[in-house]
């Protein structure tokens, strides 16, 4: 079985090279760190964890760097003799790590699940334990990690019905993997009852909540001045803001045709649109400019940058980490991701700082959180552009109404606190075993 394993995932790595190294390269910074994708890693980073006792959380990209980031403060408190190392995929999310967690940390790539990569990495940091964020599951890693007697413990597990059918179509495979989880800790029952089915052992199995609701209250040193900013561009300071936060190809374009046909109703009204990848700039530059919309890519802006009133009717941010700023800005959020792809982005953080949020039909990797937040008459879902516009509109109109609606949603999110202190609760018991000094609880 490893051995057919290695052969066809050597032959899908070649394969897939060209585009992985392509999107890399949009991306940007791919060569930092480039060596540490295939276990080889600097006197530094040896240095480091040279006779330490090394908790190793991986946080695939910047979704999961939020939990991670939670974690880290809360394991940091409990277990102070661990030297924590956390690994990344993506370059955005190596960002996003070097943003928010201290020096102190060791921030590292993930490697490629060749097997003598994967042997490299695991010789260098020895780790007591692994903490992989969401189902992240390699098995070259996960072999290796039982064959050292390593526990790996595997957090926020949420499963799709389409990941769900993959991870049961193979179960020949992943079975004995998911068997081998030291701990896991998952949102719901429903998702516990499917982890068993797929192979884990029931007492190894706990229902924690979602993650992604504490990650939310991460207080972190405000990246940009969003007031400030857009006071640049000639936008009052009680102007509407209409914020569309990570979104995917083709809603930039909805968002433009919604925007003008909205601006002669509410001639304040101004538009932040945030990318999920900031590489796509000049494609959602282009889509906005097919529908007359006059806006400013952020990397344009610098401290001496100053527009009259009216001259810009829209912020295209090409950064990555300021997000969550803008947020504080908005007058009403719109989720992306959710109309014209499938999948949806993380609604909680505008919902916890009491923000109106909308989003549309395509949630399905935050379905808990959509339906809690739906529920709780947190948050509006449209099905299409039009709907969007509609709902956009009424929150833009009746100031009331979006209030409510934001504090329904910030409701919602406090209500589901909890889950990092639970985790970390199930990961300790396990390394006390392992003879890490845990601090009372």
């Amino acid at each position: 079985m490893r051995r057919l394993y290695n052969i066809f995932f050597t032959v899908f790595l070649v394969l897939a090279a060209p585009f992985y190294l392509l999107k890399m390269w949009r991306r940007g910074n791919w060569r930092r760190g480039f060596a540490q994708r295939f276990g080889q890693f600097d006197s530094r980073v040896k240095q480091a964890v040279t006779n330490r006792q090394v908790l190793w959380l991986h946080a695939v990209s910047v979704g999961e760097v939020n939990i991670c980031t939670q974690l880290i403060r809360s394991l940091e408190k409990r277990a102070p003799g661990l030297t924590i190392a956390v690994s990344t995929t993506t370059s955005t999310g190596m960002a996003e790590l070097e943003r928010k967690l201290p020096s102190h940390i060791l921030k590292i790539y993930y490697p490629i699940d060749r097997r003598r990569w994967v042997q490299r990495a695991f010789s260098v940091l020895h780790p007591k334990g692994v903490v992989l964020v969401e189902a992240e599951i390699w098995p070259n890693f996960l072999w290796r990690a039982r064959s050292l007697r390593t526990p790996v413990f595997l957090v926020n597990a949420r499963l799709s019905k389409r990941s769900f059918r993959g991870y049961r179509r193979f179960r020949f495979l992943f079975r004995p993997l998911f068997a081998s989880m030291a701990g896991v800790g998952c949102q719901n029952e429903e998702d516990r009852q499917k982890l068993i089915q797929l192979g884990c052992k029931p007492e190894a199995v706990r229902v924690v909540g979602n993650l992604k609701y504490d990650s939310a209250r991460l207080d972190e040193r405000r990246v940009v001045d969003a007031h400030q900013l857009l006071g640049q561009l000639g936008v009052p300071p009680q102007a509407r803001v209409l914020v569309a936060g990570s979104t995917h190809r083709g809603e930039e374009a909805i968002l433009g045709q919604v925007f003008k046909r909205l601006r002669p109703r509410f001639p304040d009204l101004f538009l932040v649109v945030v990318p999920r990848h900031h590489e796509r700039g000049k494609e959602a530059g282009k889509d906005l400019a097919s529908h007359g919309v006059q806006f400013v890519y952020r990397k344009e802006i610098t401290a001496s940058t100053q527009y009259p009133p009216g001259r810009v009717e829209c912020l295209l941010v090409n950064t990555t980490g300021e997000l969550r700023s803008f947020y504080e800005r908005a007058t009403v959020v719109f989720v992306g991701k959710s109309l014209t792809a499938q999948g949806g982005q993380n609604p909680i953080e505008p919902a916890m700082i009491g923000k109106p949020v909308v989003f549309g039909p395509h949630m399905q990797n935050f379905d808990a959180i959509t339906q809690a937040l739906l529920q709780g008459q947190g948050a509006l879902q449209v099905s299409n552009a039009a709907e969007l516009e509609q709902a956009v509109a009424g929150l833009l109109k009746d100031e009331k109404a979006a209030q409510e609606l934001g504090q329904r949603g910030e409701q919602v999110v406090k209500q589901n606190l909890g889950a990092i202190e639970r985790t970390v609760e199930m990961i300790l018991d396990r390394l006390d075993d392992k003879g890490v000094y845990v601090a009372p609880g």
